[in-house]
């Protein structure tokens, strides 16, 4: 069977990852509240707001993180078919990989091959170098280069790409990397992209963290320079989506 994720495992990880941004939350809460005792008081509702609008944001985001990533299923992949076909099938990740034992276990008569993009010059995000230390590489994981994926052409029957591509921020590099996947793509096979979005609902949650993500639109684009077509698109929640690939408009 697949490996367990552990409750709360998810904002856990969040917390753990990006801790320097809560630690500059609460010097500013602590600044704040340190403020209503030596300025004017007809200042403290302006303070108290501030003080209101920090926490909430703090307190959405860690709730919804809770409820994307360790209630709502996510990661049981049931949008994933279960099958015994003999299948060739790459998890690309940015650094972290918390999935491949988990898309192993729905696939298991495949043969399946974990790929590493980091390249600590580009993807310099603190987080991703946390998240490396406290969880290495899964045996075998091979590392790779956006513009170079070293199988052959059309030899790869399913790609997953789960929470991970948005990491690539160059879109010129987004755009080789898409091609260079539908080079290594069967002309039958589906490249599986989940992503939050920077869309309405994940700015509510995220507030200006939602920036990191891309558009849909911002996606689509890049699909279509790469030739690729969105065979199907599945809200996982409403704060993450999976667009399905083709090369040439295949259904799954």
């Amino acid at each position: 069977m697949g490996e367990v994720r552990k409750p709360f495992q998810g904002v856990i990880n969040i917390i753990r990852f990006n801790w320097h941004f809560y630690v500059i939350a609460i010097a500013v809460i602590l600044a704040l509240f340190y403020l209503q005792f030596i300025t004017d008081v007809r200042l403290n509702p302006f303070l108290d707001f501030l003080f209101t609008i920090i926490i909430s944001t703090i307190v959405i985001s860690l709730f919804a993180s809770y409820y994307i990533y360790d209630f709502s299923g996510l990661y049981k992949f049931k949008w994933i078919k279960k099958n015994n076909i003999k299948d060739h099938i790459l998890n690309i990740n940015a650094g972290f990989d918390e999935t491949s034992e988990l898309i192993i276990d729905r696939n298991r008569s495949s043969i399946f091959s974990a790929l590493d993009f980091y390249d600590p010059l580009k993807h310099t995000e603190v987080s991703i170098k946390r998240a490396r230390k406290y969880f290495p590489p899964v045996a075998n994981t091979i590392s790779i280069k956006t513009n170079s994926i070293p199988f052959e052409d059309n030899s790869i029957d399913k790609i997953f790409l789960i929470l991970s591509a948005h990491e690539i921020r160059n879109k010129k590099e987004q755009i080789s990397f898409f091609l260079e996947l539908k080079r290594v793509l069967t002309p039958s096979g589906n490249i599986f992209v989940t992503e939050h979005l920077r869309d309405l609902p994940n700015l509510l949650v995220y507030n200006i963290g939602a920036f990191h993500f891309y558009s849909r639109n911002s996606w689509i684009d890049t699909f279509n320079q790469s030739n690729l077509t969105i065979s199907s698109e599945i809200k996982n929640t409403p704060f993450i989506s999976t667009f399905t690939l083709t090369k040439n408009g295949n259904s799954l």
